[in-house]
């Protein structure tokens, strides 16, 4: 899987080249000009991960429409809520802390590189919250069938509409009365039986319109 890195931060780039080069493919590149080579050269790439500064959202939203299959990822100096909620809206797939760890980015990319969303736990619930049913964006890509929600059993159900009202794994195990790695447990079965990839998808999915049967 080719991975692209784009951050005329050179100290930066280096720190994010050494953590994520023995998982990809992994290009550099100092800006969106060098960015316009790599693609000219028609380098197939999956993943760019971009340094914040470099883009805005008319640059985001070109960048989306010229390569749609491409998952952006956008890394901030100064991770903002408004911010990250705007350009998730544009179609990005992540959106992050510049400096986090090494594991976080590593798995941060792993996620996305399996379709999922990467973003914090405030930001999902305010995603979430703003999600009007039939909403088309998000992780699942919208339009997926409520049907796969009846494979449930009542206890996945039931965290399945915790997580659709925004709740982290935390808040749902205090809930319940149940432990938080039991929430992670059931929460891998659900996203099995429901296709889905993430909260965010599954949030969608039971967020869509058909009532609750």
């Amino acid at each position: 899987m080719n991975l692209i890195l784009c951050c005329a931060h050179a100290g930066l780039r280096e720190r994010w080249f050494a953590a994520l080069e023995s998982d990809y493919t992994v290009y550099q590149t100092a800006g969106l000009q060098d960015l316009g080579i790599l693609v000219r050269q028609r380098i197939a790439f999956d993943l760019l991960f971009v340094h914040r500064p470099l883009v805005d959202a008319e640059v985001v939203a070109y960048i989306r429409r010229s390569a749609p299959a491409c998952r952006l990822f956008l890394l901030s100096d100064r991770p903002e809520e408004d911010e990250g909620l705007a350009f998730l809206r544009l179609g990005i797939v992540g959106y992050a802390n510049s400096y986090m760890s090494d594991a976080r980015l590593r798995e941060a990319a792993r996620t996305v590189a399996a379709g999922g969303v990467w973003i914090n736990q405030q930001l999902m619930q305010r995603l979430i919250a703003q999600t009007v049913p039939g909403d088309k964006a998000g992780a699942n890509g919208g339009g997926t069938s409520r049907q796969p929600l009846h494979n449930l059993s009542n206890r996945e159900y039931q965290i399945a509409g915790l997580v659709a009202e925004g709740l982290s794994n935390l808040e749902i195990a205090e809930r319940l009365g149940i432990t938080e790695r039991t929430v992670k447990a059931h929460l891998g079965a659900i996203y099995a039986k429901t296709s889905t990839r993430g909260r965010l998808g599954l949030a969608l999915l039971v967020n869509q319109p058909g009532g609750d049967g």
